[in-house]
């Protein structure tokens, strides 16, 4: 099995302990190595949620009900309490439309890297039953949670809600921080208090799932979010299809958090015997403030939920805005020599490389059609690989796998592959002709699978796949699923998605594989299991990338985020920025390049090159290592600022970026973090572009010091008169002596 595919099973490793008990009034303790979360699970009693935060002992523990603890529904079911939302709703095959759900049973499974304790929940009177599950990781601050919904009733069972997971917390001055934007101003950060009636962010895109609204979010329990100091709760719902997220604050002043696939006008059929699973809801504390969050949620993507997450990722050049769909072979070659020249690793050929009948030169077919297209690379892909390895470097391709357009001749011979409701025309999307192949058909899967199976088999040096998705859910209809699962086309969709990642990653465990969706689609931890990283945006102005990459951090780490150096004027604001701070902000990431390098100047070849030669030596810090935002761009002080460090705090990286530039302007000085107090650390400015070095260059300073002070950032560079510019950048190695 694919080392990262834990989405539903991964407490069937090897190495495996059950241990059952049957629980009569006593709590159940989940614990990670800072937190505990304690549940009540008496026999024949629903289950009750009692505490959630800093670790604490077992008698404090085995006290909390005297201490004033929530004490309310664990997994709130319909049909009895009809004012508050509902985990779990279900119309049973006679029609009832309600749930009594109590404890039946309780066992714990253990392996090397979490233990799960699994609470079996029946109903009083139907054959229902739902298994909640809790997964604590040994090494990580991390539970996460679902359910099992089965029966044994006599007919259909229609679920109408389906949480993943519920969360009590005491009203208060509780803060929601969620990220929100559109295709090319994606990840922004939106932060309010919790006031009472309901709070909802829900997805209806179908196909993806984060352009518009994030299914991940932080609750700050002390007021305001602050980045390194109070109580927060992080929630992501490991889920790529349509979510909703709902916090429902009662008169009983208690906010109550669920998470989930979105069940409208997605009710599910549940057949006698079937099981319903509802996605992970990853959850995480931290005292340490949103960056603590943060860090929790980087370490755990790293170790269990991204793909690869311990290998560096390549440097790479990207051909989209270089050439776009016009591909060429000789231009091809000259982009490959060009970054490997600059030091690069891999280069990547985007969209327009293929279609015979339905040529790739735009936007509006052949996407369907996986052939190479001979008049564009007269000696195919072999020929380009060829190039790559004689230049020292890796090739990837860009392929839509997914995706059909109408003018096809996969369309031509299957129009009943796609996605359309009966008795209705087709809906286009991108290109006035795109559609999206209906997943929920087995044949369809196999047609995708057959895609990259053929890719790689055919060529097997592949290094690197670009796994783009540009189309939503364009309307409601599968031609393969039945009358009356019409309802099931998205749940149904995802689950043939994963079936046909999981055939990929069997037989391809290696290649590397990024999740584009138009940019940002597909930033979210349901994809991430079978993909090494996202495609951050496809907005790569080094402006709106501060922002963008600020936001995305919150959940992400470096290592999945890619971000890449682009022309100037940027394409997609047409903002003029110097190479250095393109290429600053680029290095806060996944390092590479979207641009055509035979438009760069020779001098601005040999700063590139440069500042790739140094971002291998701190590739290490920033993909593997601890964020600590230091100044945020969202407060408006014309600075932002982040630091990366080991784990062991004896090497960092400091990032910092003009964001608005005014005469006679004052820069505030940024104090670090994350740094070891009692270390000295001496100072080394990357990617300098100056005359002279800084003052501080090569000087040494105390980690108490560099947090209690920080440096001073000089306003602009010691340049020539025609390179000074209004923006200003600067990356600090900071090396523990």
């Amino acid at each position: 099995m694919f080392k990262s595919l834990i989405f539903r099973s991964v407490f069937l490793l090897a190495s495996v302990t059950i241990t059952n008990s049957a629980i009569e009034g006593k709590n159940i303790k989940i614990e990670t190595p800072k937190t505990s979360m304690v549940l009540d699970a008496t026999k024949e009693k629903p289950l009750k949620f009692l505490y959630y935060g800093t670790k604490i002992t077992d008698n404090d523990a085995n006290n909390l009900k005297t201490a004033g603890t929530p004490n309310v529904d664990a997994y709130p079911a319909y049909g009895f309490n009809l004012r508050r939302e509902a985990a779990v709703a279900a119309k049973h095959a006679d029609g009832n439309m309600t749930l009594e759900l109590v404890v039946d049973s309780v066992w714990t499974t253990n392996n090397e890297q979490s233990q799960t304790h699994t609470i079996r929940l029946k109903d009083t009177f139907y054959p229902l039953t739902v298994d909640v599950n809790y997964l604590a990781y040994h090494n990580e601050d991390m539970i996460e949670t679902w359910t099992e919904i089965s029966h044994d009733e006599d007919g259909t069972v229609e679920l109408s809600e389906f949480a993943s997971g519920c969360i009590p917390l005491r009203y208060g001055n509780v803060w929601l921080t969620q990220l929100h934007g559109a295709w090319g101003n994606e990840g922004r950060i939106d932060s309010s208090p919790l006031t009472h009636g309901l709070r909802v962010i829900k997805n209806n895109d179908g196909i993806r799932n984060s352009h518009f609204a994030h299914s991940e979010v932080m609750l700050s329990l002390d007021g305001k979010p602050q980045e390194n100091d109070g109580r927060v709760i992080g929630a992501a719902l490991c889920y790529g299809g349509n979510f909703k997220l709902v916090v429902d604050t009662d008169e009983k002043d208690y906010h109550k958090f669920y998470a989930g696939i979105n069940p409208e006008n997605s009710h599910y059929h549940l057949e006698k015997g079937e099981t319903f699973i509802t996605p992970h809801l990853a959850l995480t504390y931290s005292n340490e403030g949103i960056g603590g969050v943060s860090r929790n949620f980087h370490r755990w993507a790293r170790n269990h939920r991204l793909a690869h997450g311990d290998k560096p990722r390549k440097i790479l050049l990207n051909s989209w805005e270089g050439v776009h769909f016009d591909i060429k072979e000789k231009e091809m070659e000259q982009m490959m020599a060009d970054i490997a020249d600059m030091g690069g690793e891999l280069f990547v050929m985007d969209d327009g490389w293929f279609g015979v009948k339905y040529p790739r030169n735009d936007g509006t077919q052949g996407l369907g059609d996986w052939i190479v297209n001979k008049q564009k690379l007269p000696h195919g892909l072999k020929g380009l690989i060829k190039a790559a390895k004689n230049k020292g470097i890796s090739f990837g391709i860009w392929i839509e796998p997914e995706m059909i357009n109408a003018n096809s001749e996969l369309y031509d011979q299957h129009p009943e592959y796609v996605v359309k409701a009966n008795n209705r025309k087709e809906v286009y999307g991108r290109g006035g002709s795109q559609m999206v192949l209906d997943l929920s058909n087995p044949e369809v899967q196999q047609r995708v699978f057959q895609i990259v199976d053929t890719l790689m088999t055919q060529y097997p040096e592949i290094d690197y796949i670009k796994w783009d998705c540009n189309n939503m859910g364009m309307s409601h209809g599968s031609q393969y699923l039945p009358a009356d699962k019409q309802s099931h086309l998205y749940i149904e969709y995802f689950k043939g998605l994963e079936s046909v990642l999981n055939l990929i990653r069997e037989k391809y465990p290696d290649v590397t594989i990024q999740a584009c969706a138009s940019g940002g689609g597909r930033v979210n931890y349901g994809i991430l299991p079978w993909f090494d990283e996202v495609w951050t945006s496809d907005n790569t102005d080094a402006l709106q990338r501060v922002y963008l990459q600020w936001g995305n951090s919150y959940f992400f780490p470096a290592i999945a985020l890619g971000s890449h150096i682009s022309a100037t004027p940027n394409l997609q604001t047409y903002r003029s920025m110097p190479l250095k701070y393109r290429t600053d902000v680029a290095m806060s990431g996944r390092l590479g390049l979207e641009m055509q390098p035979n438009e760069m100047t020779a001098e601005e070849k040999k700063q590139t090159r440069k500042a790739i030669e140094e971002y291998k030596s701190i590739r290490h810090i920033i993909q593997q290592g601890d964020l600590y935002r230091l100044m945020s761009p969202y407060d408006g002080l014309g600075v932002a600022s982040i630091l990366y460090t080991t784990p062991e705090k004896d090497d960092a990286v400091y990032f910092w970026w003009k964001t608005e530039a005014f005469r006679n302007q004052q820069m505030p000085r940024v104090k670090m973090a994350g740094l070891d107090p009692d270390k000295n650390y001496r100072v080394m400015e990357l990617n300098r572009i100056d005359k002279k070095p800084l003052k501080f260059e090569g000087k040494v300073f105390s980690g108490r010091y560099l947090m209690d002070n920080g440096l001073e950032m000089p306003v602009g560079y010691d340049v020539d008169t025609d390179k000074r510019t209004e923006w200003g950048s600067r990356v600090l190695r900071l090396t523990a002596q």
